[in-house]
Order: structure tokens, then sequence, then C-alpha cells
């Protein structure tokens, strides 16, 4: 994967981690209101149209992925993606950071769950699905921990505001979400075996895979944004990086 140093924004750096999947995520106007016009989020919005942009920040130390918008009308973490960027272009990280802000922009512009009809959340072991793309790009950048940031509505699964977890194979697993848990007030959600009750989520087949992984949830309604669940996606975000000594 060949990134591009960005000399306009401190050194950022981009690829991408497909050119099949571009979408313009001003035409949904849910999320759109919640995004300020920066320079970098401009940038960040224009280059989504091309495809899945993965960007990186920092050198040495473990390789961090978060990732939002795996399921496209789950809005919250994406805006929320955004505004943790802005925040970490201004400081030192002694790790590096990778950040996916919307993995599927073409399904976060038409606000559906799917990607060309496909849950990327059930395809991650799939051979060149989008997500599966997202897993190569983990392989290929020897991605140490990954956090996995989505929405769920009331009366959905789970529709309450929790951290996804499996104690077996990979433990760190669990001690990841049990922190951000006591940070945010999040409930964890831990499972004895990954994969075991859902095939093909990021989470599990990373942690599946070796890579410690969680999945975060805040509570909003499915293509809109809750009250303040942007705020509380960035705070289980931060909380995340703070595990490792970021924030």
């Amino acid at each position: 994967m060949n990134f591009e140093v960005l000399d306009d924004f401190n050194g950022f750096e981009m690829a991408f981690i497909s050119k099949n999947s571009g979408g313009y995520i001003s035409k949904n106007k849910y999320i759109f209101e919640e995004i300020e016009l920066t320079p970098l989020n401009q940038f960040i919005l224009e280059q989504s149209v091309f495809g899945t942009p993965i960007f990186k920040l920092g050198s040495g130390g473990a390789n961090i992925l978060l990732i939002s918008g795996i399921h496209g009308n789950e809005l919250p973490s994406q805006a929320a993606s955004l505004k943790l960027l802005e925040e970490l272009i201004n400081i030192g990280l002694d790790n590096t950071v990778y950040m996916i802000p919307f993995a599927a922009p073409k399904a976060t512009m038409n606000n559906e769950r799917t990607f060309n009809s496909r849950d990327l959340n059930r395809s991650a072991h799939i051979k060149n699905s989008l997500s599966n793309l997202i897993m190569q790009a983990i392989e290929e950048l020897k991605i140490n921990f990954v956090g996995d940031f989505h929405s769920t509505a009331k009366n959905s699964n789970p529709g309450f505001e929790s951290i996804f977890s499996s104690r077996n194979p990979s433990p760190e697993s669990c001690l990841i979400a049990n922190y951000i848990s006591a940070q945010t007030g999040s409930k964890v959600i831990s499972f004895e075996f990954a994969g075991k009750i859902y095939k093909g989520a990021v989470e599990d087949v990373c942690n599946l895979n070796g890579v410690p992984a969680i999945t975060c949830e805040v509570l909003s309604p499915f293509a809109l944004v809750g009250k303040g669940s942007v705020e509380k996606s960035l705070m289980q975000m931060k909380s995340f990086l703070s595990y490792f000594g970021i924030f």
C-alpha cells in the first residue's frame, strides 16, 4: 500500500483501501450537517468520492487502526472520526495511528446499511469483499490493534451503548473493552470465542487472526444522528486510544 505524504496537513499520509467504493458524503444531509468544513475535512470528503481512503498519523510504537462506517447508515462514528482526526493532526504521537473514517463512502452517501447489497460486518472473511480488503490492509500494515466504531438503535441488537469483545483467541480484546467501559460507562458484551455468534464481523476476524479488536456502539436512530451521539462516539474513540497512552 503506497501512502502519499500530504504536506498541507502536517505530514498526514493517505492511501486507498479501494477505489470502487467512492461516494459523495455531502449528499447525505444528516451526516453532512454534523461536519465542520475545515480544510482537512473538505479534503477528506473530496477524496472519499474516489474510494475508501485510509489515513496515517505518527510513526513507531503500536500500529493502531480505527474504522467507522462499516454500516453506511450508522452516522455518529463517521462524524466523530473527522473530529478525532482534527485533534490528532495537532499532537505528537508515539504510536502509529491509522484511520478509516468512511469505510464505504457510497453506502454513507445513500444512507444505507449495506454496500452493494452486502453487509460488510458479515463478510470480512469473504475474499475481496470491501471489508475483506480492509482485513488485507490490516495484515499488510501489520496492525496490532483495531477499534471498529458503530451505532445501534433502540429495539435493535444490541440496542444500547456497548463494547463488543471476545476472550479467545485474543484476550486483550476484553482488556481493552473493560478499559473503555470504565472510562465511558458503555456496557461490555463479551463472548467466550470470537466468531461463534456472528460470522464475518471485522472485530471477530481480527481477533481470530490474533489482532485484538473491539466494536464500540453508541445509541442513535439508524440513518440519523441522535442527540449527543457524535460526542459519545468521540469519547469512545479517545478512550480506545488512551489505552495506548494517547490522550
